[in-house]
């Protein structure tokens, strides 16, 4: 599928090169953000494209962040009509989304993700707690005094003699993926307080126990990846004492090559996730702009055909893909409210 670089678009926005006619002369939906959501959009965007008689929607991987800046820039044919986000849009997002004139935003809950840990299946099994995953990747860890030093742990061995005497090699998202949002929030914040002296520093110093659990490698230990989890797959099946972090789908579809770690004694599958066992379970979302309706041709459709029992269903297409479908209560309410066109407000939004 052909990609459009929007960081390109803007560019030439700003030098003042123009497209060719008016924002109404666009007859192809954009869509940028997160790569977790980005292969079951492009499902979706593959199929409309097949059913709707209009081209196939233009789907880019630019991570959640980014695709936040470029979706909440503005309203217009430069402007991008969609975004994958594997985390809910911030608080500061939503203002600067108002600020710039986007104003009416379609919130898709799409459904469910696991943040796993996997391996490849020719390496020596790995559990851990979560703990010691914090142990394994942060920049700083309680030394014997229990002050926080420069991580000293080289091999998983020296965080428990239980761990495999292996390097740690640990590849995963960039800070402008939505995973690396989660990553921290539900793993590591989580993972420090299972640490005595990372929980005393809690409750004296709440500043810098949250910068101790936000803050990752530098050392070669955490490897950022990139925005193509591809590309973490492919390195972990050429080593096989190497660890990444990605999407549940990500796994389920290399399955035959991967196995996924358990943290704290729960294993990244589907019922797991869809229950709320895994301690890595996360909501994953779409974001569309009311204000392209209308004027992009089928975009209100591609909304309807993404919140169809087809795609989002128990049985469906994005099922297969390895979405972990909402329960269905909750996809009856999303629809309803999707296809109604119903507009997000500040209200709910994470900070």
């Amino acid at each position: 599928m052909k990609l459009v670089t929007y960081a390109t678009i803007s560019a030439l926005a700003v030098a003042g090169v123009a497209f060719a006619g008016a924002a109404e002369a666009r007859d192809q939906i954009r869509i940028v953000g997160s790569s977790t959501v980005y292969p079951f959009t492009t499902a979706v965007a593959e199929q409309f494209g097949k059913s709707a008689g209009v081209k196939t929607p233009v789907v880019e991987s630019t991570g959640t962040g980014g695709g936040m800046k470029l979706f909440c820039a503005g309203v217009g044919e430069t402007h991008p009509d969609a975004t994958n986000a594997s985390r809910r849009m911030k608080k500061g997002e939503f203002e600067t989304c108002q600020k710039n004139g986007v104003k009416d935003i379609v919130e898709v809950t799409v459904g469910y993700d696991g943040i796993s840990v996997a391996q490849s299946k020719a390496g020596t099994p790995l559990k851990l707690t979560l703990g010691q995953l914090y142990l394994a990747i942060a920049k700083e860890v309680p030394g014997a005094d229990g002050k926080l030093v420069a991580n000293p742990n080289k091999n998983w061995s020296d965080i428990d003699k239980s761990l495999p005497n292996v390097k740690i090699e640990v590849l995963g998202p960039p800070p402008t993926s939505g995973t690396r949002d989660a990553l921290h929030e539900l793993l590591l914040e989580h993972g420090a307080a299972q640490i005595p002296a990372l929980a005393a520093l809690k409750k004296s110093d709440a500043k810098a126990f949250e910068k101790a659990w936000k803050s990752l490698r530098e050392d070669g230990a955490y490897i950022e990846a990139g925005e193509n989890d591809n590309v973490i797959v492919q390195k972990l099946v050429a080593n096989k004492d190497a660890f990444g972090i990605f999407g549940f789908s990500f796994l389920e579809e290399n399955s035959a090559q991967l196995r996924g770690v358990a943290l704290n004694g729960v294993d990244p599958t589907y019922d797991n996730i869809a229950a709320g066992k895994y301690p890595g379970s996360r909501l994953l979302y779409v974001y569309l702009k009311k204000q392209h309706v209308g004027v992009v041709p089928g975009l209100d459709k591609f909304a309807a055909e993404y919140v169809s029992q087809k795609a989002i269903g128990e049985d469906g297409y994005l099922a297969k893909k390895g979405l972990v479908t909402l329960p269905k209560k909750m996809a009856d309410d999303v629809r309803k409210a999707v296809l109604g066109l119903a507009p997000m407000t500040g209200d709910p939004l994470t900070n």
